[in-house]
């Protein structure tokens, strides 16, 4: 045993890219919300390839650690600390054996939760996690990936993939505390006042009064929100009379118009078929924005064009190439820090 979960947190799931290839057979390919909070921490302790990370939603767990270990939060603004002693977000930092990691919602000055609903905790090396279809992801559902399916519980007691030399701990202790890390602004992790999104299959089924409407009023996501999809409030849309749709395969940002006329923006655990029309697509550069919105948030689109999201994308790739160049000085120093 190297990790114990002293509290769970709210929901607090294993999750890695997803459960690719699949969806043809019936399975969704859940996988994080959030892939640049993913994407950073693993990269910030020295994870080469993305190891699964435990996502947090709200809050987070309180993990007593029995073994030395590398960890970096990134996401949501979430309050991390280590024996009551605060930690950075978006750094990496070594937690020793004995001592108690605790990620909490930061609150706002009135008290109430922060509008940021989700974080990702990644540990150099990995933990020993349970796979389904090639991927260690959390499916509530179908009971599958991560621990036996099911979301972080009391008592619960993980292992590490990797164990860090003794001999070496004070000295990558050092070293993390010292490493300058510079994360550029276009990685996606500020809140956008917009959504950006592109036409989606049957936009031209909505007519341009309907089109107006999706694109110049806020939409507010509703209580009845999850993994699965956000159910937005707002002026109802209505496609053209009598159009029938044979149900497709749905992807990760859609945004599909069910007979209520209030849209739903499909997340992560979406199921892999649908067959409400389907008038846009939340660019991908800006699902992790949405990924850690709240029940209640006010969310507002913005039209570009399909050109415009691939230079979108591409951009944002070439940012995590340059920072991963970046970053291989301390994941060298991890790397060499691991017991043989």
């Amino acid at each position: 045993m190297s990790l114990q979960v002293i509290k769970p947190g709210p929901l607090s799931l294993f999750q890695d890219a997803g459960r690719h290839g699949y969806q043809a057979y019936g399975a969704p390919v859940c996988g994080v919300m959030d892939q640049v909070a993913y994407r950073l921490a693993n990269a910030l302790v020295g994870n080469r390839t993305p190891l699964p990370v435990l996502e947090m939603t709200l809050s987070g767990p309180q993990i007593r650690f029995h073994k030395d270990a590398c960890i970096a939060v990134c996401g949501a603004p979430f309050i991390l600390r280590c024996d009551r002693q605060p930690l950075a977000l978006n750094r990496p930092h070594l937690i020793r054996a004995g001592q108690v990691l605790e990620i909490s919602a930061a609150p706002m000055p009135d008290g109430q939760p922060h509008g940021s609903a989700r974080a990702s905790l990644a540990i150099a090396g990995g933990v020993q996690l349970t796979t389904s279809m090639e991927s260690a992801s959390t499916d509530l559902k179908s009971r599958m990936g991560g621990i036996q399916g099911r979301a972080l519980a009391k008592d619960d007691r993980l292992t590490l993939n990797r164990n860090i030399n003794a001999s070496a701990v004070n000295a990558l202790a050092h070293f993390l505390d010292d490493f300058r890390i510079y994360l550029p602004a276009g990685l996606g992790l500020a809140a956008r006042q917009h959504i950006r999104v592109i036409r989606g299959v049957h936009w031209t089924v909505f007519g341009t009064r309907q089109q107006d409407l999706f694109l110049n009023s806020p939409y507010t996501i509703t209580a009845h929100s999850d993994r699965m999809g956000y159910r937005l409030d707002g002026p109802s849309l209505e496609p053209e009379a009598g159009l029938q749709i044979l149900s497709e395969p749905t992807a990760f940002g859609t945004v599909q118009v069910p007979p209520d006329g209030q849209p739903i923006i499909l997340m992560a655990d979406r199921q892999t078929t649908g067959g409400y029309p389907k008038i846009a697509n939340v660019a991908s550069v800006d699902l992790p924005v949405l990924a850690r919105c709240l029940p209640g948030e006010r969310l507002a689109f913005a039209l570009i064009s399909l050109d415009h999201a691939h230079q979108l994308f591409r951009e944002r790739e070439a940012l995590f190439a340059h920072l991963l160049q970046t970053l291989e000085p301390l994941t060298a120093r991890i790397a060499a820090a691991f017991c043989d």
